[in-house]
């Protein structure tokens, strides 16, 4: 991935969580935090990872952050000098709870160890 790539997703994801942060009144948009953005070297679309707050299902707020795009965009195309402002795809990333799953396991594994040994 070129750094000019590279650059951009780290000012979009920064862009997207103070677009999010301040200027929906959605509250449930003030629960997402994103993770990441993978845009596409035509900047045609960027794929925008995050996760929230809520215990709601990952589909039905996938869906609805979704709906919100459009507005998202357009907030980024006036706050981000890009000679295209891609489309955005929200996307639910399942590597945080991913990464808490194994580390419960490894810790499960540790303790079991530890009283093996005592």
């Amino acid at each position: 991935m070129s750094i000019k790539i590279e650059r951009i997703n780290s000012e979009m994801a920064k862009t997207i969580s103070e677009i999010l942060a301040n200027e929906t009144r959605d509250e449930l948009m003030h629960t997402i935090t994103i993770t990441d953005v993978d845009t596409a070297k035509d900047l045609s679309v960027a794929k925008v990872f995050f996760t929230s707050l809520l215990n709601q299902d990952k589909k039905s707020l996938e869906k609805e952050v979704n709906e919100a795009s459009d507005f998202v965009r357009k907030k980024v195309a006036e706050k981000m000098d890009l000679r295209q402002t891609p489309k955005l795809k929200f996307i639910y990333d399942e590597s945080i709870e991913y990464g808490n799953k194994i580390e419960k396991i490894l810790d499960e594994i540790h303790q079991e160890e530890n009283s093996k040994l005592n």
